[in-house]
């Protein structure tokens, strides 16, 4: 049964700030906000991105919307999905739809004018709120609402048919347990763990972008475990051990600790061995920034400093291997690295030729004024001025040394 809920305590507030949105629903007609929206509205939480459903077809949403001088772009018009370009940014306007048919990666839908097929089809019940945007009044099919104040991730109907329809939807239970959950549905978890092999047919792309979401959850670390525990990632990360969720549990409370934000991707070195970083980035897909930094982070902390470490390999690189080292990074809290102050012209103008002899001089220079905790430049040009010294008289003993090559 619908539950219409004109009464709820659902604040239209920032949705009625977003720049074109009403003008939007009225050139539409009939139209409902669907999903994260309603769900973090109610959750009285900030609002990423707001998705509009109707009965309409994509042809005559394109046409309102462009009569309503907003550009209409089809970003999904094969499943329904019209993108409004509005002022206060992107509106997706998706039509009812239905499912036809599924093989666990994509689906063949239909359109329909039934808001309840339309809300069946999607993942969860707390995902399958509706609000009318200008009033605010809520369309509860599922009892979603009661869900989501119980803090329950709840699949709509049969667990095992809705993660057979797509296999992404068991990493799904799992990330929006860990942000919205309290107590864990039984029959959803249940279902996850007898299914969780379905996790090979996806593309590891989908697999890394759940599971980074996951990892900066409220909720990252007891959930991982019990996923753990349920072999819910045997199939796709065998890597990721118990052992790995008691790292990923002390990186998360030294980040708490020190203030510093949860990172995905620092999270997920913590996650997996040292040892197999490398692999893991490659088999997940991640961009090569990504990648390079997943094998930096398990690296140490070096014996130079927070601020060399900084300097030599970036602000995000130290803060990863001084956190998953156990290490303190307030030092590079509001600290910049700063450019080496001297260069090799001026090393020239010094009376050193230009070659290996420079490079080397402005490596030595660079090594002690990092050493002495990036002095100011009037310090760099002493220590320039000593190296150059120190250069020509090595190189006059060199030459002096050598044996002469005159004939007798």
């Amino acid at each position: 049964m619908t539950t219409h809920l004109s009464t709820a305590p659902l604040s239209t507030e920032a949705w009625h700030a977003h720049d074109g949105l009403l003008a939007l629903a009225a050139a539409l007609g009939t139209a409902r906000i669907v999903g994260g929206a309603v769900r973090d509205t109610l959750l009285d939480i900030p609002v990423a991105d707001i998705d509009l459903a109707t009965p309409l077809s994509p042809e005559a949403v394109i046409e309102r919307v462009t009569a309503a001088g907003f550009k209409a772009v089809p970003t999904g018009i094969a499943h329904g999905t019209i993108t409004a370009v509005l002022p206060g940014g992107p509106v997706e306007v998706t039509t009812l739809r239905r499912d036809v048919a599924t093989d666990g990666r994509h689906a063949v839908v239909a359109f329909t004018d039934d808001w309840r097929e339309d809300a069946g089809r999607r993942d969860f019940t707390m995902n399958a709120l509706y609000a009318d945007p200008v009033t605010g009044e809520l369309y509860d099919y599922f009892d979603g609402l009661t869900d989501l104040r119980a803090g329950r991730v709840r699949f709509i109907g049969d667990p095992l048919c809705r993660i057979a329809e797509d296999h992404l939807r068991i990493l799904r239970f799992f990330r929006f347990h860990a942000r919205f959950g309290d107590a864990i549905d039984d029959a959803g978890l249940e279902a996850c763990t007898e299914r969780a092999n379905d996790l090979m047919a996806l593309s590891r792309e989908r697999i890394a972008s759940e599971l980074l979401k996951l990892l900066v959850t409220a909720g990252a670390v007891p959930v991982v475990g019990l996923m753990v525990e349920r072999g819910i990632l045997r199939a796709v990360l065998p890597e990721i051990d118990t052992d790995g969720v008691a790292r990923l549990a002390l990186l998360a409370r030294r980040e708490a600790d020190t203030g510093v934000a949860a990172d995905a991707v620092r999270r997920l070195a913590a996650l997996v061995p040292a040892a197999a970083a490398e692999n893991v980035g490659a088999r997940l897909k991640l961009s090569n920034t990504d990648r390079k930094r997943l094998v930096a982070a398990t690296r140490g902390p070096g014996a130079e400093g927070p601020r060399a470490l900084a300097y030599r390999h970036g602000l995000i690189s130290a803060t990863d291997r001084l956190l998953l080292s156990g290490s303190d990074p307030a030092a590079l809290a509001g600290w910049t690295p700063p450019p080496l102050p001297i260069g090799g012209g001026a090393l020239v103008e010094r009376g050193l030729r230009k070659g290996p002899q420079v490079a080397a001089v402005l490596r030595a220079v660079e090594t002690q004024w990092i050493a002495e905790g990036f002095p100011p430049a009037s310090r760099v040009l002493e220590l320039a001025d000593d190296a150059v010294v120190q250069a020509l008289r090595s190189a006059s003993i060199d030459q002096a040394a050598a044996p002469s090559s005159g004939r007798a």
